[in-house]
């Protein structure tokens, strides 16, 4: 596929075809690219957790959700067959600076603008969402509710080192697939985000 057909194409999908797993051969691939992301000073602060068994994925949502039943978005979405949570490391970057080609003397956190180890896995997150339509799969990214990452740290042995930015489900698309909602509001041109020279 053309990379801008695959850019256009990509899009939040919400419902999978249960039957259908993700080849190995696919799910090595959305991880090898996901490491193609960029990272600040190749600190490659990231991980991720590859949830495939079915007993994986139930681990995961009933860590993640509240009790009682679920509702039809999450009955959609616990059909996916892969499950990948990307894990920022900011040690990783706070190390990687404190060396001496970077000029720090120190792991000051206060140096950084912007938290880049959040910035850099999505970035990786991006790559796994793009090669998923680029082999013909669908995947959604979607957050953790911060009131679940205890458990969901407490259901996988996830060290308090690692934060997950969120969740990649893949599989085949289903056909009960509820495009958002928010997507009424329409595109945004670039004519309404894009300040040439100055604001």
């Amino acid at each position: 596929m053309e990379f801008a057909d695959v850019v256009r194409r990509r899009h939040m999908v919400r419902d999978y075809d249960p039957d259908r797993p993700v080849p190995a051969e696919v799910r090595e691939r959305l991880l090898e690219h996901a490491i193609r992301a960029p990272s600040a000073g190749f600190s490659q602060g990231w991980a991720f957790l590859v949830l495939e068994t079915p007993e994986e994925r139930d681990r995961f949502w009933a860590a993640t959700t509240g009790a009682g039943a679920p509702d039809g978005w999450l009955t959609r979405m616990r059909r996916a067959p892969l499950l990948v949570v990307p894990l920022s490391h900011k040690a990783a970057y706070l190390d990687r600076y404190a060396e001496p080609d970077k000029g720090w003397t120190d792991r000051d956190e206060s140096r950084w603008p912007v938290p880049y180890w959040d910035v850099d896995t999505g970035m990786a997150s991006l790559l796994m969402l793009l090669t998923a339509v680029d082999e013909g799969l669908a995947a959604c990214f979607f957050g953790i509710p911060p009131e679940r990452v205890p458990a969901f740290r407490e259901a996988f042995g996830v060290p308090e080192a690692y934060r997950p930015i969120g969740c990649v489900s893949v599989g085949y698309a289903g056909t009960e697939d509820k495009r958002s909602p928010s997507l009424r509001r329409g595109r945004r041109g670039t004519a309404d985000v894009v300040h040439r020279g100055r604001w």
